[in-house]
């Protein structure tokens, strides 16, 4: 059976992790002095590499922060229990005493979270001024690009921010697996049978594997649509605006019938979003409340045999939803992952146009369809 580990501050002080703290901050600073070099001539090198380092070194000690705080479930949820049995010795300075550690982890878990949210805001403001400052100094090749002026002032910040928020998630979906499936393995001794399949080696490891793998193909089959139809929603949304917009300074434009056209475009096309947000969110409400149920009805077995104590099913939940959430990033992200996929088909245009290269196929449909038939017709979503 697995030993129990620190769960206190004192477990940032082992020597295991310590030389791995000193490997890692190593690593990172070759990594970052060698593109520093190799990059030496751009603007936002700084910004862009060592930003970027920091970023993953604090979502690792996040991380490690939610391994103390998963060890001390256990001996908190095992005195609880022995406190609620009438267990004799239990007194009362045993419970203040680990409210006081727990504390402590909590404190310095909201002083990392606030630096780093403060630091990240930063962050996605230089990548978007970045962004910003090359599609301007292009502008003569963008500027007859449909919504060129939302793609710069508002794609770029969307992008920007949804981008970085996406990769801090991944980044520590990674590294919560590099660090908790070790722990989920070793947890897995406890539970060696599971309902109708028996007895199953490391269960915990290959229940986590396969329920989230279950989910993410589920989510992106009934999915699959949606990048497209968002696309397609800024684009009416944009050609509507463009006109009001226009309406403004010139009496012959967004006239009733105009106005009355472009804004059915923009029904029709919310319309379309709805059906098929509907069925998504069907098969992603059902996954996430089967989700909430799966782990503890795979331990009824484990339980009913009074195989485990309170603070060990404690440590058991808390590891396996640290495991399964992180391989169920794209199920926990694909709304996100949408949202970006329709911001960067708009910005491939950008590229194309920069690089003199053929539009996407999207774009060229719409200015074929305005050449043929005009911007009303190029505009139906």
């Amino acid at each position: 059976m697995p030993e129990q580990e620190p769960y206190d501050l004192s477990y940032f002080l082992v020597p295991a992790n310590l030389f791995f703290y000193g490997y890692l901050a190593l690593c990172l600073a070759a990594f970052g002095g060698v593109w520093t070099v190799i990059a030496k001539d751009h603007p936002w090198k700084y910004w862009s590499i060592w930003g970027s380092l920091l970023i993953i070194a604090v979502t690792y000690f996040g991380v490690q922060i939610s391994v103390v705080i998963n060890n001390f479930r256990r001996p908190f949820g095992d005195l609880l229990q022995n406190a609620l049995s009438k267990q004799p010795g239990i007194e009362v300075w045993d419970f203040y005493s680990l409210q006081i550690v727990f504390a402590k982890i909590a404190f310095l878990s909201m002083a990392v979270s606030i630096l780093t949210d403060f630091f990240t805001s930063h962050y996605i403001f230089r990548w978007r001024t970045a962004m910003n400052d090359f599609y301007m100094s292009k502008w003569e090749k963008l500027r007859h690009i449909e919504g060129a002026s939302q793609r710069v002032q508002e794609d770029t910040m969307r992008f920007s921010s949804t981008l970085e928020g996406l990769g801090i998630t991944l980044i520590n979906s990674v590294m919560t697996l590099v660090v908790f499936l070790p722990i989920l393995f070793a947890l897995s001794s406890y539970v060696s049978e599971l309902p109708i399949l028996g007895e199953v080696p490391h269960a915990l490891f290959w229940l986590a594997i396969v329920w989230s793998v279950f989910g993410t193909v589920l989510l992106a089959t009934v999915g699959i649509k949606l990048p497209g139809l968002n696309f397609r929603n800024q684009r009416v949304e944009a050609a509507y605006r463009k006109e009001l917009v226009y309406g403004e300074d010139h009496a012959d434009r967004a006239q009733p019938p105009t106005v009355k056209e472009l804004y059915s475009n923009v029904r029709k096309n919310y319309f379309r979003m709805y059906w098929h947000y509907l069925y998504f969110n069907v098969a992603r409400y059902f996954y996430i409340q089967a989700d909430a149920v799966f782990l503890l009805l795979m331990l009824v077995p484990t339980i009913v045999a009074g195989k485990i104590t309170y603070g060990i099913y404690q440590q058991i939940a808390t590891a396996f939803g640290q495991v399964s959430n992180s391989f169920q990033y794209l199920v926990n992200s694909w709304t996100t992952i949408i949202e970006l996929l329709s911001i960067h088909k708009r910005l491939v245009a950008f590229e194309a146009a920069i690089d003199d290269k053929p539009l996407p196929d999207i774009d060229e449909r719409y200015l074929k369809r305005e050449a043929e038939a005009g911007e009303l017709a190029a505009n139906k979503p």
